[in-house]
């Protein structure tokens, strides 16, 4: 998952008492130290070792203690090593632990889990796996979600290092996240924040970026070409129907869910913009900038995501990028001059379209209704929005749709009951109550829609009701869920490559090639 993004100037830019007094204080205190927050497909071949992790500040250590109970977490001494009892049915016989209940009492307790926490190896209700990828400010792992085994993606980020110019875009990336519904754009989970750092919990896309893909293996087909832009073309209009503009298209953004299933993430540079409305910020990554971003003090965010979606269209039929250069300031000048070359093995409807959206003026570029209709994407279907649904869980359980009924019956089976929607902190992302329903609720909503989004594991309301926690199968399959599973290149490298030049191999001989001239 890429991170870094370069600047224009060249820089890279349970409810239950707690019964259970210790006889010895420092170990009691060790213990409270240590306790953890509730507020807020196969796991990688390699193990990854000690040295790949952060340890927590003792800062942050009594951060994570202090939020244990602020959202229902329950303080439980008793490790999860011994007897998962925690009271008697009205016949005498020992009622067995929830999932959720087993979590807390591991969570408040359990040494193995603390020395984890301690370590960075997990956080709330995820156990931190490899790293996907890495920036400036931040880092993203992956990470599996305990109670529902799903994988998601972790985005690690050091509050110590943010301006306050970062941290007003990082609430912009949550709120542009939120506001989204549609199968082709990254959904936010949850965010988990303690003194140093915020964690951003978000859909884990295991096939990798579009950028890997391409650079590794060459372009693409055009039939294949064809069905993900028009996914792209889709994503991008609905950000734009919601007055989002997203402002770093690129091909390291997009990620593969499956093999002809793709998503739009990376929201850290997106803003408000209703239409009419101009900005002034110049952000992105240079080989994707239009050319008033160069030239103009302000500029519409609406035709610079378009133009990135021609630029992106290019480095998918071709393995290449349209404007070429070793430095920013060279590469000013070629995208200023306007002239490119589209190799003669490009369709002529292909060709129209590119030239119809690499258009100099911002106003002559095709919008996303030509390009919809346009030749090359004929017969090509375009997803739309989902359904409106709730971004947290409702406390009344009568004024709900299946979907969501489907959801909470799961999460019933986890022992996440509606007394914890009352209890918790539930009205945005930083709950791990929270957390757990849109999880659920996605898992459900992606079985239902019928689309090619991933090979999801089972996802069951009856059967074990241990719901994964205890077992290695649990409501997802195998751990990490969701049928995703790391591709060679992620297992190969630790961090995103770019090459020097901007530039993917292309496959085959050297064709000739056509020229155009942004008119």
């Amino acid at each position: 998952m890429a991170l870094t993004t370069a600047t224009f100037d060249g820089t890279a830019n349970n409810k239950s008492s707690n019964n259970t007094t210790s006889t010895n204080s420092n170990h009691h205190d060790q213990q409270r130290q240590h306790r953890h927050s509730f507020s807020n497909g196969s796991p990688p071949s390699a193990s990854v070792s000690d040295a790949q992790f952060q340890p927590l500040s003792a800062r942050d250590a009594r951060d994570i203690s202090r939020q244990v109970t602020a959202t229902g977490g329950s303080r439980l001494h008793r490790s999860s090593t011994e007897p998962s009892v925690s009271e008697q049915d009205s016949s005498g016989y020992p009622v067995r632990n929830t999932p959720y209940e087993r979590l807390s009492l591991d969570l408040a307790n359990d040494p193995r889990v603390m020395k984890e926490i301690t370590l960075g190896r997990r956080i709330a209700f995820y156990r931190i796996r490899g790293e996907l990828g890495t920036g400036n400010f931040s880092q993203v792992k992956m990470g599996i979600h305990v109670l529902t085994k799903e994988k998601v993606a972790i985005k690690i980020l050091d509050k110590t290092k943010l301006d306050q110019k970062t941290q007003r875009l990082l609430s912009r990336e949550i709120t542009s996240m939120e506001r989204l519904h549609h199968p082709n754009v990254i959904r936010l989970y949850e965010v988990v924040e303690t003194l140093a750092k915020l964690h951003i919990i978000m859909e884990y896309a295991g096939g990798g970026e579009l950028f890997t893909k391409i650079s590794n293996e060459g372009r693409l087909a055009e039939d294949e070409a064809k069905c993900l832009f028009a996914q792209l073309v889709a994503a991008v209009e609905h950000i734009h129907d919601n007055n989002i503009v997203h402002r770093d298209l690129k091909a390291e953004n997009v990620f593969y869910a499956s093999p002809r299933w793709i998503k739009v993430g990376d929201f850290g540079f997106s803003t408000v913009a209703r239409s009419g409305e101009t900005l002034n910020t110049f952000c992105g990554s240079p080989p994707y900038a239009a050319p008033e971003l160069f030239k103009d003090e302000h500029y519409y965010g609406v035709f610079v995501d378009i133009w990135a979606l021609g630029i992106l269209l290019y480095f998918m039929v071709t393995g290449l990028m349209p404007f070429r250069a070793e430095t920013v300031a060279k590469l000013k000048k070629c995208i200023l001059d306007g002239s490119y070359t589209v190799p003669s093995y490009v369709s002529d409807s292909c060709v129209f379209l590119i030239r119809s959206i690499l258009k100099h003026i911002p106003q002559d570029r095709f919008t996303i209704a030509e390009i919809k209709r346009s030749e090359w994407l004929d017969g090509q279907e375009f997803p739309g929005p989902q359904e409106a649904y709730r971004l947290n869980p409702s406390v009344d359980s009568k004024s709900i749709d299946d979907e969501e009924r489907e959801a909470r019956l799961i999460l019933e089976n986890l022992g996440i009951r509606e007394d914890h929607f009352r209890q918790s902190n539930i009205k945005d992302s930083r709950s791990s109550i929270t957390g757990t329903y849109r999880i659920v609720l996605h898992r459900v909503q992606k079985r239902n829609s019928g689309l090619p989004e991933a090979n999801l594991g089972a996802i069951g309301t009856s059967g074990s009701a241990g719901g994964g926690y205890d077992t290695p199968e649990g409501i997802g399959g195998r751990e990490g869920g969701g049928g995703y599973s790391m591709t060679a290149v992620e297992k190969r490298r630790g961090k995103r490559f770019t090459p020097s030049n901007n530039n993917a191999r292309s496959v085959g001989s050297k064709p000739q090639s056509k020229t155009c001239a942004i008119l």
